[in-house]
């Protein structure tokens, strides 16, 4: 298993030109990712011939098709040959104009806002437009504020209260610290831990606040591309309805717009006794929602999480 920090720049990964973080964009992205899958093969050889999946979470609803991609066109335009098998997203962001609708409506139909306010957001907001009414962007602020100091990413999480936290306990892998992005942060930015990963001494963060060049407003048609070249294709979704960042909403929305056959109706699945969820398969592509997660599902629900990868790869 590989974990790409991408792009360079992003945790402890880096540029020597430093020209390069002005040029981020989902186009350089695919291209440095599919560079360093290239020489990575070359490096270790004998990996070659093995079976490759992609997945990431949220906007690697970008990041894991259009990797995937240019992995089939090179495929086809060069010698190298990556054996790529499928890619499972985890609340993957794919159509700006769905996934935005899919938002607010999450939003009111999870008691986060007012009627009124959705009715202002269902009167000015076309979503399909580039140019946002005032009304509109005046509406979709208010939305956000009337949801309160809450957790966007798990609207029935806790919240962490001290954020000065620089250890937690020993805890449980079941149970989330909603701390623990402090932990981590204090714990990545000890030099002994940096020397101990061979990574340049840096401030470690979470985010670095880079400008994006490129960002297409859907990902639709590489998905359709992906799934005409019998790629296998999941996207996880939490359910439950934790998560309004990238909601259920918006899943269903993105999808529909593929208009796909379905192969085998949405059904419950199982974690051991307990239904972990709900699934339905598309021609080309598989839907699975996760119940009772967050935005970060492995976070929230590890062994759900893990039944769902190892179905995936099998």
């Amino acid at each position: 298993m590989l974990f790409l920090e991408s792009p360079a720049g992003v945790g402890f990964s880096y540029s020597k030109t430093t020209s390069d973080y002005d040029k981020f964009g989902d186009k350089s992205t695919a291209k440095d990712a599919y560079v360093f899958l290239i020489n990575w093969l070359e490096r270790f050889p004998h990996y070659k011939t093995r079976d490759f999946y992609i997945t990431g979470e949220s906007y690697a609803g970008h990041y894991a098709p259009q990797l995937a991609y240019t992995i089939l066109v090179n495929n086809k335009l060069s010698h190298q040959n990556i054996n790529i098998k499928g890619i499972a997203v985890w609340n993957a962001w794919i159509d700006d104009v769905t996934d935005t609708k899919g938002l607010f409506d999450y939003l009111w139909t999870h008691a986060l806002n007012s009627d009124e306010t959705h009715e202002l957001i269902e009167k000015y907001c076309d979503f399909s437009s580039r140019n946002e009414s005032t009304k509109c962007a005046n509406a979709k602020s208010w939305a956000l504020i009337e949801k309160g100091n809450i957790d966007f990413y798990n609207i029935y999480g806790p919240q962490c209260h001290d954020t000065s936290l620089k250890n937690g306990t020993i805890g449980s892998v079941y149970d989330f610290d909603p701390c623990s992005d402090y932990y981590v942060k204090a714990y990545l930015n000890r030099p002994e831990v940096q020397l101990a990963l061979h990574a340049q001494l840096t401030n470690w963060s979470h985010c670095r606040g880079y400008k994006w060049k490129d960002s297409p407003t859907t990902i639709i048609p590489t998905i359709k591309y992906l799934i005409d070249s019998e790629i296998k294709l999941w996207i996880y979704r939490q359910v439950q309805y934790t998560d309004a960042r990238v909601p259920v909403t918006s899943s269903r929305y993105s999808i529909n717009t593929l208009k796909l056959p379905i192969l085998e109706p949405w059904s419950p699945w199982y974690a051991g006794t307990e239904i972990g969820g709900y699934m339905v398969k598309y021609k080309g592509l598989t839907f699975v929602t996760v119940r009772g997660a967050g935005h970060l599902v492995p976070s929230w629900k590890p062994v759900k999480a893990l039944v769902l990868i190892l179905s995936f790869l099998s």
